[in-house]
């Protein structure tokens, strides 16, 4: 006796998966393509394995912080800083002399 499959006797099963289409810079699509583990892994695969920090903070937090508790640095820090920043100058134009 020979047996054949026919639709009623297989059932199939069709998983569908969203798609969204995403632009990338070349460096971000170049650092996705060097995370893969193997060649053929997804870079779905890739993201999904990715690790999100979840300690952030907004910019609100931030600013509500530095109002409550004042700069990070030490003053004398702070002070260096700012004479830096004063006495910056730009770079010679090493092309000007030509």
């Amino acid at each position: 006796m020979t047996r054949c499959l026919t639709n009623a006797s297989c059932n199939v099963h069709i998983a569908c998966m969203g798609i969204k289409t995403i632009s990338l810079k070349r460096e971000a699509y170049d650092r996705l393509r060097a995370a893969r583990r193997y060649p053929t892994e997804s870079f779905s695969e890739v993201v999904l394995r990715a690790s999100w920090p979840e300690d952030t903070i907004s910019s609100r937090e931030l600013l509500a912080w530095y109002r409550a508790n004042g700069p990070v640095l030490p003053d004398a820090a702070l002070e260096r800083i700012e004479e830096l920043r004063r006495s910056d100058r730009p770079p010679v134009d090493k092309w000007a002399s030509r």
